[in-house]
């Protein structure tokens, strides 16, 4: 059976806070650790007021901290608003103080607008147009230092640090592919290329010394719960976020509500159930289906799992109901 990870934004919920969201993220990735996921990855975003993982390895090293199996990391850093020797250094030094368990995802999206971005970047441009030079950079500054070599990182050099690429479209399948790196599509957001990214990749991969076959994985939306009805109740809490943060104003992670009605308009409750269609809602014998349907369907490698939930006891039962399903599959393996 293949593993399963999870995807934590530190979601800030009404009525919380940073430092709230911080320890509830630090508790889910004891709580998966227990149940057996692989990996516990955060994402890089700025300027949402919902969102706490803006200073993703720090957050990660938090995490790191809390735990003693799971691997910790990235999904991912958005490299364009980084310089590659800073992230190496970054996570030359978590790698350092947490041996064998970090992984390094980088996206080359902003992970913001385009306001934020230009302040993140202060005038660089849209280094989006050098990912894969930066990419290239980045994993330079982790291969052994030569004695002549005028740059390195400082920690970093020398260290294994798993490289991922990540995307919601072709590019990073293709440059996955080219660099012969593992590749994670983001399906829980922006699921239209998906099946096309991952077939994209496997054709052209490259093997490389790390990673002799193709590896891919990707992430999806589950929220389960002990009846269908809860579960569709506690995925309008994401719902109403990210109509929120279309309609321009994002906010902090609302508390679910019995009816989307009236909540949105046509248009926007089509946008969302397109950009969720993969999401995986409902009882735990309709998550076990949808998970095994999604991975029969696209055959990853590996299943990254979100789930922005209002009530953090509601959250962990999630998960725990995504374990059960894996277990499911494995008995029937």
């Amino acid at each position: 059976m293949i593993p399963f990870s999870v995807l934590d934004l530190s979601p800030i919920a009404q009525g919380g806070n940073a430092a709230q969201a911080f320890q509830r993220s630090r508790e889910l990735a004891q709580h998966v650790e227990r149940l057996g996921f692989k990996r516990f990855w955060l994402a890089e975003h700025h300027n949402m007021p919902g969102i706490a993982s803006a200073a993703t390895a720090v957050v990660i090293g938090h995490v790191a901290a809390g735990t003693s199996t799971i691997r910790v990391g990235s999904g991912g850093v958005m490299l364009p608003n980084h310089a590659p020797l800073v992230i190496a250094e970054q996570f030359g030094t978590l790698a350092s103080l947490f041996p064998g368990r970090i992984d390094l995802g980088l996206g080359r999206a902003p992970g913001t607008d385009q306001s934020t971005a230009r302040a993140l970047r202060r005038g660089k441009g849209n280094s989006a147009d050098t990912f894969p030079q930066d990419v290239a950079e980045l994993q330079a500054y982790f291969e052994p230092a030569a004695a002549d070599q005028a740059v390195r990182a400082v920690p970093g050099a020398g260290l294994e640090v798993p490289i991922w690429l990540l995307g919601s479209s072709l590019f990073s399948a293709q440059l996955a592919a080219a660099l012969g790196l593992p590749f994670a599509f983001a399906a829980h957001f922006a699921p239209d290329d998906l099946e096309e990214a991952l077939g994209l990749y496997r054709r052209n991969f490259k093997p490389s010394p790390a990673w002799p076959r193709s590896y891919a994985m990707a992430a999806v939306p589950v929220c389960a719960a002990e009846t269908a009805a809860e579960a569709v109740r506690l995925f309008t809490s994401l719902q109403q976020s990210f109509v929120n943060l279309r309609r321009g104003t994002p906010g902090l992670l609302p508390p679910p509500v019995d009816t989307m009605d009236g909540r949105w308009s046509a248009l926007e409750r089509a946008g969302v159930e397109h950009a969720f269609r993969e999401a995986i809602v409902g009882s735990p014998a309709t998550v076990n289906r949808g998970i095994a349907d999604f991975i029969e369907r696209t055959g990853v490698d590996e299943l990254m799992v979100t789930a922005a939930i209002f009530d953090h006891g509601a959250r962990l039962r999630s998960f725990e109901l995504v374990a059960g399903a894996r277990d499911e599959l494995i008995r029937g393996a």
